[in-house]
């Protein structure tokens, strides 16, 4: 087995795979590349067992199909040396590995290709599409909220809830709640999954911010996104998810408008003053002004900070976490936002003001933290 193939070409699709690979494994096998030639094309892919991802390249020149498993580390560290320079790999019956760039030689022990995980294969599937750019909104607007409760799995991944109507994205972790919505995509049939953190950050480094399409085949156990020459299949989490809609409170009298930049800027001044193990802050709103207070009591630290605001209701105080705040106003894109408020013990709502995208909906939550009289 012999190809060559751009040593830029090769780094950049390897990387783009390696997020998959774990730091320490206990089968050795996964902490190689497995490489398969047919023809001119060559298959990189990379897996833990939960999720397996493959890139598929042209080599410049090919003799003899066939598969090897490489070890990552070393052909990565190797490929960072080098710019765009034709690289030669050959590969013999035992699985040795050279490499010749210019004047060098380099040789690497390869691995059985036997050894190497193979792909689920999926039955009785299902399949939507959706575009790049909606996808990637999606991800980056829910997976910071996703839980890591060992004991609570279903909250530590993304829940996906498709219908003809519309698709929606959900996370929590029981302090906050995002759902995003879109109605400008669907699915045939109502269903829905959980999507792990993993994949979903790989997909979140990769996927372009473009028009492109992404398939999604799912069963009961697996999902797998193919587009352009990537390929990801990944196990889904199994269990129930919360029923999101029922802590979402419908009546919020109490509504407010106000700058997001300042907001951010206030909060993150505040945070500064307030206790560092519970990061609490007072928002204390009447007439149009909204104050921001925070106090460490232990060293006599404390904050206020004025906002204009533009308030519909009766004046309020509640109390919040303020780094879950800044953390759900930095992935509102808007230069306004509309929390939305019904007492000081049930939950804050934050929504985007004039969005640019009619079809898009997205909503945070935010459980309110008992004051200090």
């Amino acid at each position: 087995m012999k190809f060559i193939v751009s040593s830029q070409n090769l780094l950049k699709s390897l990387q783009s795979i390696s997020g998959v690979l774990n730091s320490s494994n206990t089968l050795p096998i996964l902490d190689d590349f497995l490489v398969e030639l047919n023809g001119n094309t060559l298959k990189l892919t990379a897996s833990d067992l939960e999720t397996t991802m493959t890139v598929v390249i042209e080599a410049n020149m090919a003799e003899d199909d066939g598969s090897v498993a490489i070890p990552a580390k070393i052909l990565l560290e190797l490929l960072k040396t080098y710019g765009d320079t034709p690289l030669t790999f050959t590969i013999d019956q035992n699985q040795g590995i050279e490499i010749a760039a210019d004047e060098a030689k380099f040789r690497i022990a390869g691995h059985n290709a036997d050894e190497f995980p193979r792909s689920p294969e999926m039955e009785a599937t299902s399949v939507f599409v959706l575009t790049s750019e909606l996808l990637l909104t999606a991800i980056n607007k829910t997976i910071f909220a996703t839980g890591n409760d060992d004991l609570r799995p279903a909250m530590s991944g993304v829940f996906c809830d498709l219908s003809p109507d519309s698709v929606i994205f959900v996370a929590t972790d029981a302090h906050k709640l995002v759902r995003y919505k879109r109605t400008d995509a669907s699915a045939e049939n109502s269903t829905s999954f959980i999507m792990p953190k993993k994949p979903l950050n790989q997909l979140k480094s990769i996927l372009p911010a473009d028009a492109s399409e992404v398939n999604v085949v799912y069963n009961e156990t697996n999902a797998r996104f193919t587009f352009k020459n990537i390929d990801l299949i990944c196990r889904l989490i199994e269990g129930r998810y919360p029923n999101y809609e029922a802590v979402i409170p419908q009546d919020n009298p109490n509504t407010l408008i106000v700058d997001r930049q300042s907001l951010i800027t206030t909060l993150r001044r505040a945070s500064f003053f307030a206790n560092k193990s519970t990061n609490q802050i007072r928002l204390a709103i009447t007439g149009q002004e909204l104050y921001v207070d925070a106090e460490d009591v232990d060293f006599a630290h404390e904050s206020r900070q004025r906002l204009s605001c533009n308030y519909t209701g009766e004046d309020m105080e509640i109390g919040f976490n303020s780094r879950f705040l800044v953390e759900m106003l930095v992935n509102i894109p808007t230069e306004n936002i509309r929390p939305e408020l019904s007492a000081p013990n049930r939950a804050g709502i934050l929504r985007p003001v004039d969005g640019e995208n009619a079809a898009e909906d997205l909503l945070m939550l935010v459980m309110p933290v008992m004051l200090n009289s």
